[in-house]
């Protein structure tokens, strides 16, 4: 699937880092739409048509990782992103098949590779 054609859905309850984040992805090619919130996303049932989350970790209300669980098979896949590494969130990402976890700051690029790799891995029957 073409880039352009890609929708990437970012929810981060920071609005300077969700308005970056959908700009980086719009300049890379994507289309995206960004929420505050699970249950923004929720409210819009703005995961189905997603071929990628982009979640932060710790959210207001439930976090990205409760959302994450939360969504009906087959999930597209996801990056999370987080300001607070640790064992428990590595292992929480892993268990649900989440394709990257990356730690606040990281780099547009890091991000780009990291939706590339989902993707491509969920195109793969």
């Amino acid at each position: 699937m073409n880039v352009t054609q890609q929708l990437v859905v970012v929810i981060e309850d920071d609005i300077g880092m969700r308005q970056a984040l959908q700009r980086w992805l719009r300049a890379a090619g994507y289309r995206a739409r960004a929420y505050d919130s699970a249950e923004a996303l929720t409210d819009a049932d703005g995961a189905r048509e997603a071929d990628c989350l982009v979640l932060d970790v710790r959210l207001p209300g439930a976090s990205g990782i409760e959302l994450y669980a939360s969504l009906k098979l087959p999930r597209p896949p996801a990056v999370f992103v987080t300001s607070h590494d640790g064992a428990d969130v590595r292992g929480a990402v892993a268990r649900l098949g989440g394709t990257a976890l990356l730690t606040k700051p990281f780099l547009g690029d890091e991000l780009t590779q990291a939706i590339a790799r989902a993707t491509l891995r969920a195109s793969k029957p």
